[in-house]
């Protein structure tokens, strides 16, 4: 899949394009869908199939006390792009210059000049140009006069839920991972390296790695199953996000305790992808350690159990 940061890195020869602009926030059920089509479109017509994207996030350059935490930051979101099988993706950086943009002038510059498009596919609510002025209605309007088409799509619907990346945001804010998991149609998960402390920088030999503070979407507090990759080998785990109250001090961490565990090089920079399965319980404070290593043991049991059945019913989630 090729990336282009910016339109001076779109080849002069790429030829034309079939194409969706959206903040793609999670590449969800309902994004794939569409990607889809486009993808079957731009093979019909010789064309090539585009995804293009924003980076920041429009809201977090606008109003940036209001943007929620992302599902898939961007290198993640170009991951799962890739996966969805997209030619390439277009990242626009959004400037003050392109905020002020106006509707017609973004399809002109961006849709016709600079990707060629034949045809345009997005969701009943999109919204685009200068404080989000243009619809769909408009699009279309451009499309007949500019000589591309306009493909809309309705809401994708799982499980009587409307997939959307608010709705999933929301389900994952509750602890809802399998509910979300549905609409995304792939596991929640987040990368980053492993936090400073114990075994960081030489031979890990304790079954605990904690990540790196990370600024975007978490889980609430709480226990989950998850599996956590370290580098390219994967481990079952058991999660807990959240203040460690049992120990006394305001201490967040996300802090994974290895069920298969066995000494590993590790350093700052080792790359980790943590994937969230089940919420297990919330987060308590417990009378003593001792309780809290018997209620761990606990944990371990029940997510031993989960990570057992999916396995066997052919649904584990790496």
């Amino acid at each position: 899949m090729h990336v282009f940061r910016n339109l001076g890195e779109i080849p002069l020869d790429f030829g034309s394009t079939v194409l969706s602009i959206g903040n793609f926030d999670g590449v969800h059920l309902g994004h794939q869908f569409i990607l889809q089509r486009l993808r079957q479109s731009a093979a019909t017509r010789s064309a090539k199939s585009v995804a293009v994207t924003f980076d920041p996030h429009p809201l977090r350059f606008l109003r940036p006390e209001t943007c929620p935490r992302l599902i898939t930051p961007l290198e993640t979101r170009l991951e799962l792009l890739a996966d969805a099988g997209v030619d390439a993706v277009l990242v626009l950086g959004f400037t003050a210059e392109l905020s002020r943009m106006r509707a017609a002038e973004f399809v002109a510059t961006i849709v016709r000049d600079a990707l060629r498009a034949v045809e345009v596919h997005e969701g009943t609510n999109f919204r685009f140009g200068y404080r989000a002025e243009g619809g769909i209605a408009d699009l279309s309007d451009l499309g007949r006069s500019l000589g591309f088409d306009v493909v809309i799509h309705g809401a994708c619907q799982v499980r009587g839920w409307t997939v959307s990346s608010s709705k999933i945001r929301e389900l994952l804010s509750r602890g809802e991972i399998r509910t979300a998991r549905a609409l995304l149609g792939h596991g929640f998960f987040v990368d980053s390296t492993p936090a400073s402390g114990r075994g960081i920088g030489g031979t890990l030999t304790v079954p605990t790695i904690n990540l790196a503070p990370y600024p975007e979407l978490l889980p609430p507090n709480g226990v989950y199953v998850t599996r956590l990759r370290v580098t390219r080998e994967w481990f079952d785990a058991v999660t807990n996000v959240g203040n460690r109250p049992t120990f006394g001090a305001d201490s967040f961490a996300v802090e994974s305790h290895l069920l298969d565990f066995r000494p590993m090089a590790l350093d700052a920079r080792t790359p980790l992808r943590l994937v969230f399965c089940r919420r297990l319980r919330e987060e308590r404070r417990w009378p003593s350690p001792e309780a809290l290593k018997e209620q761990i043991m606990r944990d371990v049991a029940q997510a031993k159990r989960y990570l057992h059945l999916t396995r066997l019913l052919g649904t584990a989630e790496s």
